[in-house]
Order: structure tokens, then C-alpha cells, then sequence
């Protein structure tokens, strides 16, 4: 019989039973609904509807429960509907009918709630982890790179010059809002649901504030008919756990750019590789390239649940049930993504040479070229013309700038000197970008001194 019964004679069909099953996937949420159903048994004593001994009987049965879940001793019922009813029902079986009433003044509404609200708490500071762990990452390779040159680049064209560690620097100010906005998800979701019940509170004198200081809650959700009714937290988790995942998606593409022979700046660890069923000289930077595919897996999660919850009337909808396979599948694929996008960022190999190589073959200076004829006294607008000219004949000529002869830069104009090639050399064009914030040494000295000091 069903704990539901009463009402109908819960005689489901058999097809009824399985679409309305969630235990195959909510029952990871074991620990989280037992660590509540003992908070809610301490209030239920502490308010004197149930006894002292009737909670300390359920709150031990609980316990037994919960270890022998973990242990892999007591199996879960593929049967039952949901991981609540599961964990209830061993309990009245082991305790009598104490177990019975530990589901005074709760609803499965509002317990589910709080089940994913723990759980999504716990799993979103793990991520926060991983991504502190990335971070360190990151903070080694611009320490050990930080005199490295490579070209900048816009519209996949080489730009200006700039230093290596200043690019890793860039996705590390990236990962550390993803961080800012975990921990705001966090502050804005640590109201605890329970004790709204079903929908409208219960006639019971029961202390929510209690319950949600047992578990570690900021405080209670104000309105009964939201606490059960939202899953706006889920919705931000997943939003905030796309961005994230778009940031490890660029990342990737430029690391998959860059590890192949036309860029030649890196090279995976074969640990972080495969080869080809017919190529033998393949090294495929898959890893990369399931990061940045699995991006598009964590966006369709977030577009679930937006839809599933678009057009739902207030309060409680058997609809919301499929807020957990969305919200759990986006968390395990996060997780797994910075398990190896970590390790595998540590292992690459750097090639500083190829990316000089390449700023100096870019014609990336071009822009301190025209700034030393405005430093000289010329229109930006003329400089910049020049400039123009003069690329396109070391171009014609297979030169770059460093070696075009002095006459022919004079051919353009009487302003240039034989200081023209200090200023242009790529090193000096990447030390004068001094500004806050900037590519020169100086500047990625403290990026790298403020990503340290959060971190």
C-alpha cells in the first residue's frame, strides 16, 4: 500500500508507477533527507508534539539507515516511489510507529525543497573547490610564463603583442566571478523551505527558525506558497554553472588552436590525449574538445528547467519533479569537466619560442609604429596611414618591420629615426603597455599578486 492511500485505493498502473517513480535518480539525495528528518525531529520534541524518546528513536533508526545505505548493506527499493518514501518506510518498518509521525507538520512539498536545496548547497561548494583548484593552476603557469610573448588577437588575426601569463590571467579573472556568483547564488538560496508544508503552513506550533539553524540556513523562506512552489535557486545554479562552463568552453578552443602544428605554442600530455583509428600520427586534444561539447549539454539543462517551470500555476506541480534530472546531470558534467581540464592545463607543454616567433612575424608592432609618429608630432590619422603603407611593403618585400632599412621608413616620412626600431621591437611594444590592467610585466606582476591574494 501507498503512504498516500486514503484518499483513492492507490491501485496505480504499473505505467503510472514507473513515469511517477523519481527514485532512480532522487535517491542520491539520501544523506540530505535524512540530515533534515532528524532536524525536523529534534523541532517536533523540542516543541512538544512528539516525545523525547519517540525522536531519539527515530533520529538513532535514521543513523542506522544512513550508514548502511553508504555502506552499500541496505539497497534501495527500485520500487519505491520516491527516495522520501523509501527512507520513511524503512524507518516505521525498523521503529514502529514512531516513524509514523516524524512527518507531522511537513509535506513531501516542502521536504523535497529542502532535500535539493541541501544538496545543490553542498555540490555548488565542491565546484567552488574545483574552480579554486583551476585557479592555482592557472596562477603556477603565469608565474613560471610571465616573461613569454605571443600575439594577441582579434577576429582570429594577430593584433598586438602580448605576454602569455597575461592571457592565462585573463580566464583566471573570469573563473573568479563564476566564484562571486556562486557564492551569491548561495547567499540569495539559504532559506530554508521547511515547515511550509504543503502550501499554506501548518496548524502545528512548530520553530522553523529551529530547523533551518540545525542545518545551516541563513534563516526561512517569508512565504509559504513560494518555499514550495519556486525553483528559481536551480534555475540560477544552472545559469551560473553555463557561464562557467562557456568560460572552460573558450578556453578550450584557444588551447585546441593552439596545440596545432599552424600555432605550435602547446602541447597536450599524451595522459589528456587520443590517437586515430587510422592515423598514426594523430594526437587529438579530445579532452579539449568534449569540454567545449559538453557546454552545449549544461545549457540544455538550464533550458529544461526555464521551460519546464514557465507555465506553472502556483504551488506544487508534479512538473517540478523534473527539476533534479536537469539540475543533477548539469552538476556531475561541471564536476567531471574540471576533474580533467585541471590536470590536463598542468601537464601542457609551452613553447615560447613558436609564440614569439609568431608575434614577430605578424606585423603585430604596427600599432607602435603609427604611436611613434604621433609621439612625434604627427595626426594620429596620418600615422596610422603610413603605418598601413609601410606593412603592406615589408609585406611585398617578406620583411617585417624590425628590418625594413631606415631610407625606406624615411621614403614615408622625415619624422623617423634610427630609434624607430627600439620602439618597435616586440618586447619594448609589450613593456610600454604599462597602463592598469595591461599586458607590460609590470601589470601581470600584480594581476598575479591580487589572483594569489583570492584565491
Amino acid at each position: 500500500m501507498k503512504l498516500w492511500s486514503g484518499r483513492t485505493d492507490a491501485a496505480t498502473d504499473a505505467r503510472a508507477d514507473e513515469l511517477n517513480s523519481s527514485i532512480r535518480f532522487d535517491r542520491r539525495m539520501y544523506r540530505e533527507d535524512i540530515r533534515g528528518s532528524i532536524a525536523h525531529a529534534k523541532m517536533l520534541a523540542k516543541q512538544k508534539i512528539i516525545t523525547e524518546a519517540e525522536a531519539d528513536a527515530i533520529c538513532s533508526g535514521l543513523q542506522g539507515i544512513e550508514a548502511e545505505l553508504s555502506a552499500g548493506t541496505l539497497a534501495f527499493d527500485e520500487h519505491a516511489e520516491d527516495v522520501h518514501m523509501f527512507i520513511e518506510e524503512m524507518l516505521t518498518a525498523r521503529i514502529g510507529d514512531a516513524g509514523k509521525k516524524l512527518h507531522t507538520a511537513r509535506s513531501r512539498n516542502d521536504q523535497v525543497a529542502l532535500d535539493l536545496k541541501l544538496y545543490l548547497r553542498n555540490e555548488a561548494e565542491e565546484i567552488a573547490e574545483k574552480v579554486r583548484d583551476l585557479l592555482r593552476v592557472l596562477a603556477d603557469l603565469a608565474e613560471k610564463h610571465q616573461e613569454a610573448v605571443m600575439p594577441g588577437y582579434t577576429h582570429l588575426q594577430r593584433a598586438q603583442p602580448i605576454l602569455f601569463s597575461h592571457q592565462l590571467l585573463a580566464y583566471a579573472m573570469m573563473l573568479l566571478r563564476d566564484l562571486s556568483r556562486l557564492r551569491d547564488w548561495r547567499k540569495r538560496m539559504n532559506e530554508s523551505p521547511i515547515g511550509a508544508c504543503a502550501l499554506a503552513g501548518t496548524t502545528y506550533d512548530t520553530d522553523r527558525a529551529f530547523e533551518a539553524q540545525e542545518l545551516g540556513f541563513d534563516g526561512v523562506m517569508k512565504n509559504s506558497i513560494d518555499a514550495v512552489s519556486d525553483r528559481d535557486f536551480a534555475a540560477e545554479l544552472l545559469s551560473v554553472l553555463s557561464i562557467l562552463m562557456m568560460h572552460l568552453s573558450r578556453f578550450s578552443e584557444e588551447l585546441i588552436l593552439w596545440s596545432s602544428r599552424e600555432f605550435g605554442f602547446i602541447t597536450f600530455s599524451d595522459d589528456f590525449t587520443t590517437g586515430s583509428s587510422i592515423m598514426p600520427q594523430k594526437k587529438n586534444p579530445d579532452m579539449a574538445e568534449l569540454v567545449r561539447g559538453k557546454t552545449g549539454r549544461v545549457y540544455g539543462n538550464l533550458t529544461t528547467l526555464l521551460t519546464v517551470l514557465k507555465g506553472l500555476p502556483l504551488a506544487y506541480n508534479k512538473d517540478m519533479q523534473e527539476d533534479k534530472e536537469a539540475v543533477f546531470d548539469a552538476v556531475d558534467t561541471v564536476k567531471l569537466c574540471l576533474s580533467v581540464f585541471t590536470p590536463m592545463l598542468a601537464s601542457m607543454n609551452v613553447f615560447p619560442e613558436k609564440m614569439l616567433k609568431a608575434a614577430q612575424e605578424g606585423f603585430i608592432n604596427a600599432t607602435d609604429l603609427a604611436d611613434y609618429l604621433v609621439r612625434k608630432g604627427l595626426p594620429f590619422r596620418e600615422a596610422y596611414r603610413i603605418a598601413g603603407v609601410l606593412v603592406t611593403r615589408a609585406e611585398k618585400e617578406d620583411r617585417v618591420l624590425e628590418t625594413l632599412p631606415l631610407d625606406v621608413y624615411r621614403e614615408y616620412s622625415a619624422l623617423f629615426e634610427a630609434d624607430v626600431y627600439e620602439e618597435i621591437s616586440i618586447p619594448v611594444c609589450v613593456k610600454k603597455r604599462s597602463s592598469e590592467g595591461g599586458t607590460s610585466p609590470a601589470s601581470v606582476k600584480e594581476q598575479l599578486k591580487y589572483l594569489r591574494s583570492v584565491i
